[in-house]
């Protein structure tokens, strides 16, 4: 199994906005490659990728489309109070997600 860890809704430290773009072009990338995606985790900021208004919804939709399960922190949505806004995927845990991790041959975090 391929796990998709995003703890963020940027790559790398630098400017938030080129992090922000690179994220973008990140899942763009991998939504048109044959690259297998099973489960796409998404904690702290990372959530802000799934909910509306979100510039990555249409790469995200396309891995959902080829059959990955896609979840989102529900302690960070309400954090973030956007647990109403959700538009792609569930909300999952970090039960699920420790055990998604523990049964994962690859992870890969792009951050």
């Amino acid at each position: 199994m391929t796990f998709l860890y995003l703890n963020s809704d940027r790559m790398g430290d630098g400017d938030p906005e080129l992090g922000k773009k690179l994220m973008k072009s990140f899942l763009h990338e991998l939504a048109k490659s044959d690259v297998s995606i099973d489960v796409v985790g998404c904690v702290n900021s990372g959530v802000n990728l799934t909910v509306e208004g979100s510039t990555v919804l249409d790469s995200l939709k396309i891995l959902q489309d080829r059959g990955a399960r896609i979840a989102s922190c529900g302690t960070c949505l309400d954090h973030y109070d956007i647990r109403d806004k959700l538009s792609l995927g569930e909300v999952g845990s970090m039960d699920m997600t420790v055990g998604i991790m523990a049964q994962a041959d690859k992870i890969i975090r792009p951050n």
